[in-house]
């Protein structure tokens, strides 16, 4: 969908989304924003926290879902949209989907960014290949009862269901 298709409303969240990246790199920050919108409403916002926080899961769509969800009181984000200054990283597209987001619309694609020097096109690449390949080692290790955490889970009365 290009810029010109997208209803005004949206247009108006994405800019928001692209004018809190461009204020955080103002401040010091990255290049990146999201804002998180539901019936029409600001949720939440965040911007690229990942040098000033030394924290880098900090990106602007986790810090927007991190405050979404406690201003909503809820881990589920179903019915919100997220909208954010740059196509979300693989990190990023995770969290959004564990949030159950109904709707994902960005700005800048993973092209964009590499041309800002910020390669997500490379993880989006590296989940493509084989974990042999890849620089950090994934391993499993064999415990006795490996389960052991999803058993307590089930047997706990107390859970909240995902």
């Amino acid at each position: 969908m290009s810029g010109s298709d997208l209803p005004a409303n949206d247009q108006d969240w994405l800019q928001q989304a692209v004018d809190l990246a461009v204020a955080n790199v103002a401040e010091g920050g990255g290049p990146f924003g999201a804002v998180i919108v539901r019936d029409g409403s600001l949720v939440a916002s965040g911007q690229n926290r990942v040098t000033a926080d030394l924290d880098p899961t900090a990106h602007a769509e986790v810090q927007a879902i991190r405050a979404a969800g406690k201003a909503l009181g809820d881990f589920s984000l179903a019915g919100c949209t997220l909208y954010t200054s740059c196509e979300p990283c693989p990190m990023c597209l995770a969290s959004s989907l564990w949030a159950r987001l109904d709707r994902i619309v960005y700005a800048a694609d993973r092209n964009d960014a590499a041309d800002g020097g910020f390669d997500d096109r490379e993880f989006y690449e590296l989940f493509a290949r084989d974990r042999s390949t890849w620089a950090t080692r994934i391993e499993t290790l064999a415990l006795p009862r490996p389960t052991a955490p999803f058993e307590a889970w089930l047997r706990h009365d107390g859970r909240t269901e995902y």
